[in-house]
């Protein structure tokens, strides 16, 4: 019943009950208008709540985005949504790589205070989800399509999966509504069909595009290797330009998948009242990317529709932590975030109100995969601080090579490491992609080399700068229960 109509009923119920024994009807119908004002109240709730829908890519560069500038690619559903909804410039995951981004994404905190930098991990049910705290609140709740990471690594070896088994260990189909792997559209539709009506949901949808291995003859008409704009560091050899291109055409077919995603929406009523993020999950498998602490392997798209309530086409350059999404949900939602997390809410900034942004952002880099410590791919210690204009990386582990994740065993990445050995590559391109050690610190202006390419670590003009970020970088880390040494030494 509909509040207005509750006090209509009172008033005739008064009537008709004056002629009994006025306690016992008085308390049997202050009973039942309490449950019917309770009723109304949380209907009513109900209705005011938004549903959220976490869109994630996986692999995905900001760069690689029309709407983020590139001229080449071809994303006219997340273009046409971007001009719907908010664009944030600089959105950075926690990680880069997806377990421990996505840890972050989950619980609003970071990786190392989650105990998630292993890879292979699952999450403790110590650590609550924004998924799970939505879901005691009255949201239907749910993640589907490919793996959302956090039950441990599905290729564990026998006496991994007994200590999971034994521990009960794998713990989200207990703490969700819905936990499913497989087909992405396949299941966000079984997702809206099992949400009861009149209920709120919240899930996240995840894809496996841009991923490797790169399909061939992704999309119908695929992008012309030969016509691609190559990033400043990267090589250009027709093997480059032939992996970019196939990059791109899994793109273009997650642009498709997800305007399905929002056709969806549209079909059942819910654009309305669903308030839409799309992310990648972490940066692309690409030249200093995924799996290093570089630009293009933290630096991801975030794109952000609520309609009637953030303006659209909004575009904003404030700094936003992977970290910062689940409170952000919670206060969208009308909950206040958990104290220990440590992301931000930016929900202020969505609304055009005063907002007060961060200062920095912080990552870290640890194993890749289930594998043992074979080189930088599948282990690496890390850790990042990025400022308005410049950042800091600190690379534990400096004396290692640099290793690409995911694409070592490529044949244009092995005929790149013999142009190397025979002098062919270029002097900037060689030092990036093939020195036998790396700096322990690296220091980068954004503004003026979003490239990369220049270390001012050491540099006397940079000094200032560079003794401000470690000394952030270190408290945070302290703060962290970082398990890594810190940046800054005792002085001798």
């Amino acid at each position: 019943m509909k509040p207005d109509k509750i006090s209509a009923w009172v008033l005739s119920y008064d009537v008709r009950c004056r002629a009994g024994d006025k306690n016992e009807m008085k308390t049997k119908f202050l009973s039942i208008v309490s449950l019917m004002i309770f009723a109304a109240t949380a209907a009513a709730q109900n209705r005011q709540q938004p549903n959220v829908l976490l869109v994630l890519s996986d692999d995905h560069s900001a760069a690689h985005v029309g709407a983020y500038g590139n001229a080449d690619i071809k994303t006219p559903n997340l273009d046409a949504f971007a001009k719907e909804g908010m664009r944030f410039n600089r959105a950075y995951v926690a990680a880069p790589q997806c377990v421990p981004s996505r840890a972050a994404l989950m619980t609003g905190r970071s990786p190392v205070a989650v105990r998630m930098t292993r890879f292979s991990a699952p999450l403790s049910e110590e650590y609550k989800t924004w998924l799970e705290l939505l879901r005691a609140s009255g949201y239907f709740t749910g993640v589907a399509g490919r793996s959302y990471h956090l039950d441990g690594s599905g290729n564990a070896p026998p006496e991994t999966k007994a200590v999971f088994d034994k521990n009960h260990l794998r713990t989200f189909e207990r703490r969700l509504d819905y936990a499913k792997q497989g087909n992405s559209l396949a299941q966000y539709r079984e997702f809206l069909d099992l949400a009861p009506k009149g209920k709120p949901f919240a899930l996240q949808l995840c894809f496996s595009d841009p991923h490797r291995p790169l399909d061939a003859n992704a999309i119908p008409e695929p992008h012309d290797p030969k016509k691609l704009k190559l990033p400043a560091h990267y090589p250009d050899t027709p093997g480059v330009r032939e992996d970019f291109a196939r990059y791109y055409d899994e793109i273009a077919r997650f642009d498709g998948a997800f305007g399905q995603v929002l056709d969806e929406l549209k079909k059942r009523g819910l654009a309305g009242d669903t308030i839409v993020i799309f992310m990648g999950d972490n940066g692309a498998s690409q030249f200093r990317g995924k799996g290093t602490l570089y630009e293009y392997g933290l630096n991801v798209p975030l794109l952000v529709r609520w309609p009637g309530k953030l303006k659209a086409g909004a575009v904003t350059s404030e700094l936003i932590s992977g970290e910062d999404l689940a409170p952000t949900f919670l206060e969208a939602c009308g909950l206040k975030p958990l104290k220990e997390m440590t992301g931000r809410s930016f929900l202020k900034l969505l609304r055009g109100e005063t907002y007060t942004g961060r200062q920095y952002v912080f990552a870290e880099r640890g194993a890749h995969g289930s594998g043992l410590p074979t080189g930088t791919s599948p282990f690496d210690l890390g850790r990042v601080v990025i400022g308005k204009r410049y950042k800091l990386i600190y690379n534990a582990l400096w004396q290692l090579p640099y290793q690409p994740v995911d694409f070592a065993g490529q044949p244009f990445w092995k005929e790149l490491q013999q142009m190397h050995k025979d002098g062919k590559l270029s002097p900037d391109l060689s030092r990036l992609l093939f020195s036998p050690a790396r700096p322990m610190f690296e220091l980068f202006d954004l503004e003026s080399d979003p490239s990369e390419f220049k270390n001012l670590i050491g540099s006397i003009e940079h000094a200032a700068i560079e003794g401000e970020l470690k000394a952030a970088l270190q408290e945070w880390m302290i703060l962290e229960h970082d398990y890594l040494p810190l940046p800054i030494p005792p002085r001798q």
